[in-house]
């Protein structure tokens, strides 16, 4: 099953974000129609999706293990510590992808508004550039004496 069937916990936020279902904004990036914020947001829900299919799985053989259908031969310690530390990392996973596509939905404009590019500045190195630095306190302190 390809990523773009699979669901995930954040469908819905950026079917608003963006105004088509999913399978639609995978289809405007395969046709490259995708801005870069479409890109980057498809990208991360697409590990997101497969994190939380991981999630699922690891919860779902943990049940299965404890479960009262279960033989109690067939119980190991050793084997729920395993799964416990790969739901740890598959949870780990999860909540960095949900927090980073929660972030750039947040960030994004408006859908109607492109972004204002950074004077000077090429689209592409705008969009990654990091702030400008704020005046040290004696740059400040320079200026007021001129």
């Amino acid at each position: 099953m390809s990523v773009i069937d699979k669901s995930s916990s954040r469908d819905a936020a950026l079917q608003e974000a963006f105004g088509s279902d999913v399978s639609e904004l995978y289809a405007q990036a395969a046709r490259a129609e995708a801005n870069t914020a479409l890109q980057r947001a498809l990208e991360l829900r697409s590990f997101l999706a497969i994190a939380e299919e991981q999630v699922a799985r690891v919860r779902d053989r943990a049940h299965a293990a404890t479960g009262p259908d279960g033989g109690m031969g067939d119980l190991s310690a050793e084997d729920l510590r395993w799964d416990a530390d790969w739901l740890e990392a598959a949870l780990a996973s999860r909540d960095g992808y949900t927090t980073a596509l929660d972030q750039l939905l947040r960030t994004m404009p408006a859908p109607n508004r492109a972004a204002v590019p950074r004077a000077g500045l090429s689209p592409k190195i705008a969009a990654t550039a990091p702030p400008a630095p704020a005046p040290s306190r004696a740059a400040v302190m320079r200026t007021r004496h001129l």
